[in-house]
């Protein structure tokens, strides 16, 4: 797999193999902004409270921020895989979206047994190409959204305990605090989920057999990310919240993979984004993304599109990880404790 680039246009240009970054930052705002609109009115009112709302829509530009900068080799080698998921790859590793393990460090075994047990599918590596080691790897994009999930599910047990067993005001305070960071960081990786180049190989431009001779143009990438949409007015958050359908409860019943059912949301919502790249591409070849081409109203839509059913997707799983989490009965049990030791 490749680094994540930099955001300079002069970095972008050199770094051919270079892994780009997803929708400009007010791409990602607006995906996290269109989230907060679907919820229902009956969700936590402190995360609509107008500095919350904004505390969230910034967090959807953190793990940008995270490698906008040089990195250093931990941060490098553990954070880029979680932007992006290559379907492609999945074929030579002879596994399926449907076939590989819901936990992450157990994909990560699958990829590298399967690289051993058969070399003569993959190509080398060059090592100096490959110091954060990380060119084995295809991408973790469907893990770190079940992940984050789980977290900001843990987060509103945890508020529940405070609020319902003698939590102290800074205690439920700090509890906000670390939902809303939660919320905010996880809306970048399924706002990432719905640019349709963070599925592919294709990720920045066509290689290889090109029969439909699509783009080989090596920005577009990051004309896709934010370059097309400013040069066409920008974004209209107003119309892109009316738009947002209302976020969903998702079905928590384990399905026929076995697998945690959130996982199978994410990887399904990531494999329909995955059935647009070649129409992007095509909008592409047809003039439809370039902002003087009076056609280009449709590849606007096109993205304004997307960025809407990633708001959907990220509000049906900020709903679900509330209505599905727990009590947390040892905190509880914990805080009745205190109260009782208090009484005396």
């Amino acid at each position: 797999m490749r680094p994540p680039a930099l955001l300079a246009i002069a970095v972008l240009a050199l770094a051919s193999a270079a892994r780009l970054l997803a929708w400009d930052y007010e791409g990602h705002r607006a995906v996290n902004l269109t989230a907060l609109a679907s919820l229902p009115t009956n969700f936590p009112a402190f995360v609509k409270a107008p500095a919350a709302r904004e505390r969230i829509a910034f967090l959807a530009g953190e793990p940008d921020r995270w490698r906008n900068v040089p990195q250093d080799l931990p941060l490098k080698h553990a954070g880029s895989g979680d932007h992006f998921i290559d379907f492609e790859d999945f074929a030579p590793l002879g596994l399926t979206p449907d076939t590989v393990s819901d936990l992450r460090y157990i994909f990560t075994s699958q990829i590298f047994l399967a690289r051993a047990a058969h070399p003569e599918r993959f190509p080398s590596i060059d090592p100096e190409k490959n110091k954060d080691r990380t060119r084995e790897l295809i991408g973790y994009l469907p893990w770190t959204i079940a992940e984050s999930y789980a977290r900001l599910k843990s987060a509103f047990s945890y508020l529940k305990a405070y609020e319902e067993a003698g939590g102290t005001p800074d205690e439920i305070a700090n509890a906000h605090a670390n939902i809303i960071y939660l919320m905010g960081v996880m809306g970048h990786y399924v706002g990432d989920g719905a640019q349709p180049l963070h599925t592919t190989k294709y990720y920045n431009g066509w290689f290889g057999e090109n029969p439909h001779g699509f783009t080989i143009d090596r920005k577009f990438h990051s004309w896709i990310d934010g370059g097309f949409l400013g040069k066409s007015g920008g974004l209209n958050l107003t119309q892109l919240e009316q738009q947002v359908k209302p976020a969903l409860r998702l079905s928590t019943v384990v399905g026929p993979t076995a697998r945690d059912p959130i996982f199978d949301h994410a990887m399904n919502y990531l494999v329909a984004q995955f059935a647009f790249v070649e129409p992007l591409y095509a909008l592409e070849k047809a003039g439809k993304l370039k902002s003087e081409n009076p056609e280009s109203k449709e590849g606007k839509t096109f993205l304004e599109t997307q960025i809407v059913s990633a708001g959907h997707m990220l509000g049906s799983l900020w709903l679900t990880a509330w209505q599905e989490a727990p009590p947390d009965t040892y905190l509880r049990a914990q805080l009745l404790t205190r109260q009782s030791k208090s009484a005396k």
